[in-house]
């Protein structure tokens, strides 16, 4: 472990920071509170310092405009990063990021490039809310010329931000606030996560299941309830939305025949759709039983703790869809502190509002 370090995914955020732009000065960091106390959950912290900290720029409550000013500088050689504390904030600049930066190469030839990086904060929180607390994925996976990065740990998080930060085509980051304060050892040396291969956290025969982000985090915590009940599932955790590992997964659910997906976002037009339908339409795979997706109940998320429960897939659900998925009682009885109903309690470390 001497080349690896345990550190937070929000310090894995701020290695993979630093070690780029001191690499290429071609760099800049670009956001509203990129320097503020809180420094985006500390994925911003001493950045600011020394050769760096003249091209770190803090910006006004002006969304539009920052994206169009990022695309500007990219198409001139640089590239930006830019930083929203919130993925509703982006929706202000969405002209510039559909009709703009997800089409510039393209109405080009191929001859302009675009190398932007968008990281959008993501996830549920006591009281944010409907306007506070989304995670959309799937409107900016739904726009060809732009990549989707959904990383669910430390280490696929500063791989997957040198990657996206190298790629000379604009990448939206998706972050989940939850998971900036998990830990795991992480190389200190630069290294980089392809994009588009999805990484398989557990293997197994019985069924698959498919997820990223903080889903991907939920459904490996479950590991001791699988091992008690001798079930083997197959975790799949796609790290890129687009472009998304078909291989994989198509793999994966030929072999155990059955699949659940699990979804950050509603399962209504969502990324556990497309799952299901490349998997639905390809006539080389003969399911067990239906496919099955879980993801946010379909109406905007309450403020208050009491409804917003309802909202969100606890564990005890994703334990009780399997259990019918197999058609096999899973005892719970032994592993009653695993807290299966909490879906809107961040870590401990968390400090909120934001």
């Amino acid at each position: 472990m001497q080349n690896k370090k345990l550190i937070t995914f929000a310090e894995s955020i701020n290695s993979a920071l630093k070690t780029t732009m001191a690499k290429n000065k071609k760099i800049l960091l670009i956001g509203l509170g990129v320097d503020d106390p809180k420094k985006i959950f500390g994925t911003t912290k001493n950045l600011g310092y020394k050769s760096l900290r003249n091209r770190i720029f803090d910006m006004p409550t002006a969304e539009n405009s920052m994206m169009g000013i990022g695309i500007g500088l990219a198409i001139q050689g640089f590239r930006p990063i830019i930083s929203h504390q919130r993925v509703e904030f982006s929706l202000l600049a969405m002209e510039q990021i559909i009709n703009q930066a997800a089409k510039w190469r393209y109405m080009f030839a191929g001859k302009m490039r675009v190398p932007l990086v968008l990281r959008l904060i993501i996830g549920k929180g006591w009281g944010q809310g409907p306007q506070h607390s989304q995670s959309l994925e799937s409107i900016f996976a739904h726009v060809p010329g732009l990549k989707v990065v959904s990383p669910s740990n430390p280490y696929d998080a500063k791989g997957l931000l040198i990657s996206s930060i190298e790629d000379n085509n604009p990448v939206i980051f998706f972050e989940h606030r939850w998971l900036h304060q998990i830990k795991n050892y992480v190389p200190k040396k630069y290294y980089k996560v392809p994009l588009g291969k999805a990484k398989i956290l557990l293997k197994g025969k019985d069924l698959t299941i498919v997820s990223n982000s903080i889903m991907s985090h939920e459904a490996l915590s479950l590991k001791k309830i699988f091992h008690e009940n001798k079930i083997f599932p197959e975790i799949i955790d796609l790290r890129c939305l687009r472009p998304l590992d078909k291989s994989s997964i198509l793999k994966s659910v030929k072999k155990t025949k059955r699949l659940i997906v699990l979804d950050n976002g509603w399962t209504k037009y969502g990324i556990s759709s497309e799952i299901i339908a490349l998997v639905s339409e390809n006539s080389k795979i003969k399911l067990k039983t239906k496919p099955v997706r879980l993801g946010l109940n379909d109406s905007p998320i309450p403020s208050t703790r009491a409804l917003a429960r309802y909202s969100y897939v606890d564990k005890k659900k994703i334990v009780n869809t399997i259990s019918k998925i197999l058609n096999k009682k899973i005892n719970l009885n032994k592993l009653k502190k695993l807290k299966l109903n909490e879906t809107d309690v961040p870590h401990k470390d968390f400090n909120g509002p934001f």
